[in-house]
């Protein structure tokens, strides 16, 4: 499979995020193309990783597929046959799209990244070893890193276009999007988690924290979108390896951050871009773990047709 840094579809280009290319199908319905790019501490890397573009939009329409009766979502199709049936423009570019491109109805997206945390670790961890808040509210004392939170703490965030998201309480996510609609969020955010951590527990993976995304349609009913409990927007641990009291590692793009914490270290990266150039090593160890993750949570190798 060929590795994308950026696509070039004959269609009208609305959006780029440091991993998705958004384009317009019509007033309905968007194309997200999932390319192989990575970032890390911020930063868009150079080179690509080769599949991980499939991995994501796979496991979203894997997820997508397991939550159809728990919430509406956005999915119209990840299958390529499909899409290109639907948008025969994209003929020509196949092979350019294959597993990594879904098919979605257009929604008016609420400006909240919905985060839930069955564990605490991360900024969450940082803020509460020292200060024992999260996004400022207490929680209870004697927590240790990695620890799980029962129940899961529902912790929203504003959505950042540079840099990191921002931690908000839920009375201002109630400010932002109105008391109606926070608590419709908040009960979809916790109705998705609760199953997905079932299931993949039960084929040995951790859902640490996840965060999700949704928008209004034009039914002016609220849906799940972007992605879905991907290694990019959630921490995925080993179960038969998880030890609380550390850092656990984890399905994603470890290899990377610890390539870039040991060049960080040596004084031969500022953390600032451009980055280093990745060894082919840390290339191919990162792909293998994205690829490692897809295969624990559908119990198949990823196969792109």
């Amino acid at each position: 499979m060929t590795t994308m840094l950026s696509s070039d579809l004959p269609l009208t280009k609305i959006g780029r995020g440091k991993v998705r290319d958004i384009y317009a199908v019509d007033d309905e319905r968007l194309l997200l193309v999932t390319t192989d790019r990575i970032s890390a501490f911020d930063v868009v890397m150079g080179e690509t990783i080769p599949m991980k573009g499939a991995v994501l939009t796979q496991v979203s329409a894997f997820w997508f597929s397991q939550l159809g009766g728990v919430v509406p979502h956005h999915m119209i199709s990840a299958d390529t046959d499909e899409i290109v049936d639907a948008v025969p423009a994209l003929a020509p570019h196949r092979a350019e799209i294959a597993g990594r491109t879904m098919l979605c109805r257009r929604t008016t997206v609420f400006p909240i990244e919905c985060v839930i945390r069955g564990y605490i670790t991360g900024s969450a961890w940082k803020e509460y070893a020292a200060s024992g808040t999260l996004a400022g509210e207490q929680l209870p004392e004697g927590l240790l890193e990695s620890g799980k939170l029962t129940p899961p703490i529902f912790s929203p965030a504003t959505k950042a276009e540079t840099g990191h998201d921002e931690n908000i309480t839920i009375g201002r996510m109630r400010e932002i999007v109105g008391e109606e609609d926070a608590f419709t969020l908040e009960h979809m955010t916790r109705a998705i988690y609760t199953l997905g951590e079932q299931i993949a527990r039960e084929r040995g993976i951790i859902i640490a924290d996840t965060k999700f995304e949704f928008g209004r349609d034009t039914d002016g009913r609220i849906i799940l979108i972007d992605e879905v409990m991907t290694p990019d927007s959630s921490r995925f641990w080993a179960a038969d390896a998880y030890q609380p009291g550390r850092p656990q590692p984890s399905f994603d793009k470890q290899p990377l951050r610890d390539h870039l914490d040991a060049e960080r270290r040596a004084g031969r990266w500022n953390g600032e871009a451009p980055p280093p150039k990745l060894p082919d090593d840390v290339v191919t160890a990162t792909s293998q773990r994205y690829l490692e993750a897809y295969r624990r949570l559908t119990g198949t190798d990823l196969v792109v047709k």
